[in-house]
């Protein structure tokens, strides 16, 4: 008899590993159980649908009859326990479902704050297909907002919200906008950007409560620690997400912040594995942190995996960290590893547009200029080149002299690449040439 594989969730891992097993073995049995929604969409592209420029059919990368003609079958329920023992699967709705292999591939839930009034109408996270469709009932026709948090939850909040014209005030704990991931030039220039597109940055403010004013349950007003007020319609809450495994404590499974894997992506449990949001790091690979919930590194997850459920074991090699984010109309890259404050033995070389949109900056070892990561805002690199040279530890005149090797679109992007180079020579008097933008080497 087939082996019967299921996995519970229907996000990018879930399904890339369900995928990459359908390819590589023809008889394994595939059941992907979600309570979250029918058919697989793209969680990034949610913003889009609340601002009106795309439907919900079309943030389905598969048309609906995909998951039948690869033999493919989707569980519309919620798990309610999992019997690692038995091998079974409970259910909310339907009956219970026996595997042989089990993939865990739940994602993420929002973090809350425990202060009061926080079940008050109108104060949610932005995650879930349910937040969206929530969002769309709780911020019809409202005025004012305020967005608890910042970073890339709080930013799409911000637009979203910004799209239908509500005023908004975003309150941080940081003195400037993601302050604790990005230095001080850019979190000031994308707070710059924010105000310009009429988002009010609160710094250095905490959440003390959210108030009912007219006593309807809905939000009115919310007081800051220290006793500042603002009004407020809604209140959004992105102070980050965690793994979503509630429903698996009590069973054998090892947890921490995440469900315990190894290089494998194995749990503590035979034939249980978890990849995804919902997983953290025995041992985590060279340059990244245990936990690491982006969209990216749930596909590799699931590609991952599928290999060794085939029958070839291997091992997850990510490789240099990079991700990718859109703040308003400004998009950011980062490749390695750049750290807001400077460490002992690293340096940083900064450049920035004098429009005050668009920077480039490296960090390096400062005794052998080796490139440790880049960041860029305004302008988009190739990764296949930024990855390479991070792998090679090749040194930053290299990399300044090659950037134009690096160009994701050279024949119609704007170039900056010779005012780069130009700020480098200036600062630390060196005199790098530019090689060919037509160089076809990367060495």
């Amino acid at each position: 008899m087939a082996k019967h594989l299921v996995i519970i969730g229907n996000g990018i891992a879930g399904v890339t590993c369900a995928r990459e097993v359908r390819k590589l073995d023809s008889s394994i049995r595939i059941t992907i159980i979600s309570s979250e929604s029918k058919h697989f969409f793209s969680r990034t592209a949610l913003m889009y649908v609340y601002m009106g420029h795309m439907k919900l059919d079309h943030i389905k990368p598969y048309e609906d009859w995909f998951w039948k003609k690869n033999r493919i079958d989707l569980v519309h329920d919620h798990v309610t326990k999992v019997d690692t023992t038995a091998k079974l699967l409970t259910l909310e709705k339907t009956t219970a479902i026996p595997y042989d292999i089990l993939v865990l591939a739940t994602g993420s839930k929002s973090n809350t704050l425990n202060v009061p009034g926080k079940d008050l109408k109108n104060v949610q996270g932005l995650y879930s297909l349910q937040d969206l469709e929530l969002m769309e009932k709780t911020t019809n026709d409202i005025k004012k907002a305020v967005i608890v948090g910042g970073g890339l939850i709080g930013i799409e909040m911000a637009e979203m919200l910004s799209s239908r014209g509500v005023q908004i005030k975003m309150i941080i704990r940081e003195k400037l906008f993601w302050n604790g991931v990005l230095p001080d030039e850019e979190a000031a220039m994308i707070g710059r950007h924010l105000a310009e597109h009429g988002v009010k940055l609160i710094p250095e403010a905490e959440l003390e409560s959210i108030h009912d004013l007219n006593g309807d349950g809905e939000v009115n007003y919310i007081i800051t620690k220290g006793g500042r007020r603002f009004d407020a319609d809604f209140v959004g809450i992105a102070i980050g997400v965690s793994a979503n495994i509630d429903f698996i404590k009590g069973c054998e499974i090892e947890t921490d912040r995440g469900i315990l894997v190894d290089e494998k992506m194995a749990s503590s449990i035979p034939n249980v594995y978890a990849i995804g949001d919902c997983t953290q790091y025995r041992n985590a690979p060279e340059g990244r942190k245990t936990v690491e919930q982006v969209w990216y590194t749930g596909r590799m997850h699931g590609e991952t995996l599928a290999k060794t459920i085939c029958g070839n074991e291997t091992r997850y090699r990510p490789g240099p960290w990079f991700n990718s984010a859109k703040f308003l109309d400004i998009e950011f890259q980062t490749y390695g590893i750049v750290k807001p404050i400077l460490e002992e033995n690293v340096e940083h070389f900064y450049w920035e547009h004098p429009e005050g949109k668009i920077s480039f900056r490296a960090a390096f070892d400062k005794r052998l200029k080796t490139l440790q990561g880049i960041n860029v805002f305004g302008m988009r690199l190739r990764h296949d080149v930024l990855d390479l040279w991070l792998r090679d530890k090749r040194d930053l005149p290299y990399v300044l002299a090659r950037l134009s090797q690096a160009q994701f679109d050279p024949e119609f992007s704007v170039h900056h690449e010779q005012a780069i180079l130009n700020a480098y020579n200036n600062q630390y008097g060196t005199k790098i040439i530019p090689l060919s933008s037509k160089a076809t080497s990367l060495i």
